[in-house]
């Protein structure tokens, strides 16, 4: 109950009761509902901004967009580790297989390019969390064209290799005939004296001294594209292309093991040691040429000699003796 309110007058000498206006009355009623009105607001926002008064809906989409944020940052971590994985093999691809294959390595530019053109992400725009989204698409968009491009990088590796494969095994490598049914060495590549005319003349091969029969073995994988007696000197011979411009001739043989156009293996027999054509003794007459030009046949025989024999056949080869044709 409100208090009494009292004045003295100092005509009557006593004390009169206030009586409070009405228009004090509404404008303290005014201030009073007003002030309410805004204690409420403040109060409301306040209740609002806390989970207070959350839904059973509202507390459940929270737990998701937490169950979210937990899967995104899951899924950062796993994109760091493919980013180092890949920039792993990335290195190894420039620095290991590309080198060894002599092919170039891929630019690092080209490897971490982007993506020109119009706006990829403009539906991912206008979102609350828009700048990280579009930040993680476009880091997994980058992944996928980094390892697009690593595996069409090795799918070359791949062909390289077998190229590579192919070529080793075409490289005439191995000494045609065995050591154990070699009498010796006669005569190396270079001037030597002509057993028929003693003039110093040019020997573009290696002799071989064998008995008559003597098994000769292909020294690298190829076609044959001869095996007859119609070239001057080699009297019956083969000769097979073994690709990548390197062909072997094989001369003064006694007899074939195969003929012209059959596909043969390093180390397949093709013929026997004789003395045909312009021949002095049974022998094998032992040619390289490579790109057309006939070079010393002792630089491949990396894949049938041991060190000792190699310095021994070296020795011998390099004598400036007497040829047998």
């Amino acid at each position: 109950m409100s208090k009494v309110k009292y004045f003295y007058d100092p005509d009557t000498l006593s004390y009169r009761k206030i009586e409070p206006k009405k228009s004090r009355k509404y404008r303290n009623l005014t201030f009073f509902l007003l002030g309410s009105a805004i204690f409420g607001l403040l109060g409301l926002i306040v209740i609002l901004n806390t989970n207070i008064l959350n839904t059973p809906r509202e507390l459940s989409l929270q737990r998701e967009v937490k169950n979210y944020e937990l899967q995104f940052e899951l899924l950062g971590k796993k994109m760091e580790q493919m980013e180092q994985v890949l920039a792993n093999i990335e290195d190894r691809d420039n620095n290991i297989y590309r080198l060894y294959f002599e092919a170039n390595p891929i630019p690092e530019e080209q490897r971490r390019a982007g993506f020109g053109g119009v706006n990829r992400y403009k539906s991912l725009e206008g979102f609350n969390n828009s700048e990280m989204i579009i930040g993680a698409t476009k880091r997994m968009d980058i992944i996928q064209k980094q390892m697009v491009i690593q595996s069409k990088s090795l799918d070359e590796i791949t062909k390289l290799a077998a190229e590579k494969e192919k070529l080793l095994a075409a490289i005439p490598a191995i000494q045609p005939i065995s050591n154990d049914k070699l009498t010796r060495m006669a005569s190396g590549y270079g001037w030597r004296s002509d057993p028929f005319t003693k003039a110093r003349k040019m020997h573009w091969g290696m002799d071989f001294t064998s008995p008559k029969g003597t098994p000769i073995y292909a020294s690298g994988d190829g076609k044959v594209t001869r095996a007859d007696n119609n070239s001057s000197g080699y009297g019956k011979h083969i000769r097979i292309d073994h690709g990548y411009g390197y062909v072997s001739l094989y001369g003064h043989l006694s007899n074939y093991n195969v003929k012209s156009g059959q596909r043969v293996k390093r180390g397949d027999l093709i013929g026997f040691v004789g003395s045909t054509g312009r021949s002095e003794a049974p022998h094998l007459h032992y040619e390289v040429w490579k790109d057309g030009d006939r070079i010393n046949p002792i630089n491949f025989y990396y894949g049938s000699l041991t060190a000792e024999e190699f310095e021994n056949m070296l020795k011998y080869a390099t004598q400036e003796n007497q040829s047998l044709d």
